[in-house]
């Protein structure tokens, strides 16, 4: 599998919104900053969703006033694969 994920940040981004089905960037960043304990750039957070979007992981859909990013086929296909590679390699 070629490498899809650039970071720890984007394939983290990838599971919340595998977990949630879809996410504000708001929310998203919220989440993520409560996980890694510190702030985000704001910069290069939405740089790094531009990315996956770019990519094709991940998809900007408009809800009322806000953006809303939810996960495409192929970004839960790669996430998937990732994981089934991490548990062969905790196995």
């Amino acid at each position: 599998m070629p490498k899809w994920l650039q970071s720890g940040r984007r394939r983290d981004v990838c599971i919340i919104l595998a977990g949630e089905g879809t996410a504000q960037g708001q929310a998203l960043k919220a989440r993520l900053a409560e996980r890694y304990d510190e702030r985000i750039d704001p910069k290069s957070f939405y740089g790094a969703l531009e990315a996956l979007e770019d990519a094709g992981f991940i998809e900007t859909q408009t809800e009322g006033i806000h953006d809303v990013y939810a996960l495409t086929e192929a970004g839960e296909a790669r996430l998937r694969e990732q994981f089934a590679w991490m548990r062969e390699q905790l196995a």
